[in-house]
């Protein structure tokens, strides 16, 4: 007769069996995590599901690896990571509408598809001259996306999505008679279109966000700069990360890092791994890959493969002083070490850069969580509070997934400090 299948252990059971087996009691493993008796008794027991939060800290606290947070079930139904829509065949028409209302919206269009419905509604603004200075517009366009990328950091994605995307198709045409300039002009098109994508991406649409990668991938490998094919990978592993999916943040992340010539690009693919492991509870694995990320980007710049094309902005952040510091604290708290975590974040987010409010936010919530999350309520309303004005600056999407995570841990704890921040975030959870 066929042997049964091997069923793999329930949480519950398995939480109870580690807690026993570490000899601790119900009431010493509450310290550790900050949840009560009677809800962990109730996990215990199956009659409620753990959370992720509760599944990472009981992991954490057992030394269980990421094995018994492996055995939660997911909090819902997750839809698979979206894929971009059609690529460009190159001869697309990219249409953005700007209403009274100040609100702007962008499409790529088929030509044939703009001819048919009317071409008398489209007002022709004609070509770059061939004669310009190529030169001269590459200083400029370089200069100018410095100030984006700045104002990106202190406002929403809808007031700097549009004059980024006019400045894209603009280099993309001006390259077609740039001469010696083209690469570099086509360089620079492409880190515009990734940055857009990112942008797209804190706007809430991981759709639109892919398309304007794979543009830049596209723009890239026309001007002879194909480190951003690897990078891509990074930017898609970071929608994934958002996402709650480990395992695809981490191939992604591998894939990356075999694809990269730049220990730059490596380092940048070894930080986003980490976060991937540690999402998955694997605490070992993200320590080694963090280390790696470090040495990578402490070397980064010193070979060929480092050397970006004239004109091209850095890839990757340009406002954190140590990224893998900062991104060690971000894993810590995933691997349900909130301590640790708040530790790190505290004395990172200290050196950010006082008019990088959309990095404020983002790094200044994750602080917030992870004292929450070490039971410290008060404490982290207070920093929330301290973020609300930069928070609703920027306007992102990504900050917004960590905001619901932490009103869901506020709620365990109606203090007055919880009771005074709850109606704020009611607004984006």
């Amino acid at each position: 007769m066929p042997q049964p299948a091997h069923q793999p252990p329930r949480f519950g059971p398995e939480l109870r069996r580690l807690r026993l087996a570490r000899g601790f009691t119900l009431g010493h493993l509450s310290l550790l995590v900050h949840y009560s008796k009677s809800q962990l008794s109730k996990v215990e027991r199956s009659l409620k599901s753990p959370s992720t939060e509760l599944a990472r800290l009981c992991d954490s606290a057992l030394g269980a690896e990421g094995a018994l947070a492996a055995l939660a079930p997911p909090p819902r139904e997750t839809p698979p990571a979206p894929t971009p829509d059609s690529g460009s065949d190159g001869d697309d028409i990219w249409m953005m509408q700007m209403d009274p209302d100040g609100s702007t919206s962008f499409e790529p269009v088929p030509r044939r598809a703009v001819m048919a419905a009317g071409a008398a509604t489209v007002i022709p603004l004609g070509q770059p001259a061939p004669q310009a200075d190529s030169a001269a517009l590459l200083r400029t366009a370089h200069s100018l996306f410095a100030h984006y990328r700045r104002l990106g950091q202190s406002t929403g994605p809808q007031l700097v999505l549009p004059p980024l995307i006019a400045q894209t198709h603009s280099l993309r045409a001006s390259a077609r008679h740039a001469g010696r300039h083209r690469a570099a002009l086509l360089s620079l098109a492409s880190r515009y279109a990734e940055y857009i994508g990112w942008l797209v991406q804190e706007s809430g649409d991981d759709r639109g966000a892919l398309w304007w990668t794979d543009r830049a991938v596209e723009l890239a490998a026309s001007g002879g700069d194909p480190e951003l094919a690897a990078y891509a990978l990074v930017r898609r592993g970071l929608i994934t990360l958002y996402r709650g999916d480990a395992a695809q943040t981490v191939e992604l992340a591998q894939r990356a890092r075999q694809l990269a010539d730049s220990d730059r690009v490596r380092g940048l693919a070894a930080q986003r791994e980490a976060q991937g492991h540690a999402l998955a509870g694997g605490h070992r694995d993200c320590m080694r890959r963090l280390e790696e990320a470090r040495t990578l980007l402490a070397t980064a710049g010193a070979t060929p493969a480092d050397s970006s094309p004239p004109g091209a902005p850095v890839i990757g952040t340009s406002t954190l002083t140590d990224p893998v510091s900062m991104i060690t604290g971000w894993c810590l708290h995933d691997l349900g070490r909130p301590g640790e975590a708040a530790e790190v974040l505290d004395r990172e987010t200290a050196e950010l850069p006082p008019d990088a409010l959309r990095s404020q936010a983002r790094y200044g919530v994750r602080r917030a969580l992870a004292h929450a999350a070490a039971g410290e309520i008060d404490h982290a309303c207070a920093l929330v509070q301290a973020l609300t004005a930069a928070t609703d600056a920027v306007a992102s999407a990504t900050i917004t997934t960590d905001l619901r995570r932490l009103a869901i841990t506020l709620r365990r704890h109606p203090t007055t400090a919880v009771q005074n921040l709850l109606p704020w975030l009611a607004s984006y959870v």
